[in-house]
């Protein structure tokens, strides 16, 4: 977290935190549903998955500690590229400089919550019709959203 950010600044008087972790989510237009041919009131929506995380926030600022985060961060989100980038890969003047700017931010947690909007208030048959768009659409998101929908049934 940038030390300019104003949630460094809260983060290092230990307020609570919620972080919301956001997993398949897309689009819901309202031709899907069967109930826009039987009475057209219909709107669209968002349908996806979270997990929601609060506890308190810990700031940390020990720079061995950052730099050994950011390496795991870095290397878990290069993992998938053909020539992965690694913090070594950069001048350690220049990592130590930049780590300087930044604080690490801890959440101790004290409670988690799955939260799941997938059509549930939607009748069957409109539910039918939004996993059959869902499944059929081009987009990677709206397919992983069918197959949540799937899970739920």
């Amino acid at each position: 977290l940038s030390r300019s950010n104003p949630v460094a600044a809260l983060a290092a008087s230990g307020v609570r935190a919620l972080a919301i972790f956001h997993g398949a989510d897309t689009y819901v237009t309202p031709s899907f549903y069967l109930s826009k041919r039987e009475h057209g009131k219909v709107v669209p929506t968002w349908n996806y998955v979270s997990v929601e995380v609060a506890g308190e926030a810990v700031a940390f600022e020990d720079a061995t500690s950052l730099q050994a985060q950011i390496a795991r961060m870095t290397d878990t989100m290069e993992q998938p590229s053909a020539a992965p980038w690694a913090v070594s890969d950069a001048p350690a003047d220049y990592v130590a400089k930049m780590v300087n700017g930044i604080i690490g931010l801890r959440v101790s947690i004290d409670s988690i919550e799955g939260v799941r909007k997938l059509s549930q208030n939607r009748s069957e048959g409109d539910r039918a019709g939004v996993l059959n768009g869902l499944t059929h659409s081009n987009d990677p998101s709206a397919r992983q959203v069918a197959a949540e929908m799937t899970k739920e049934a």
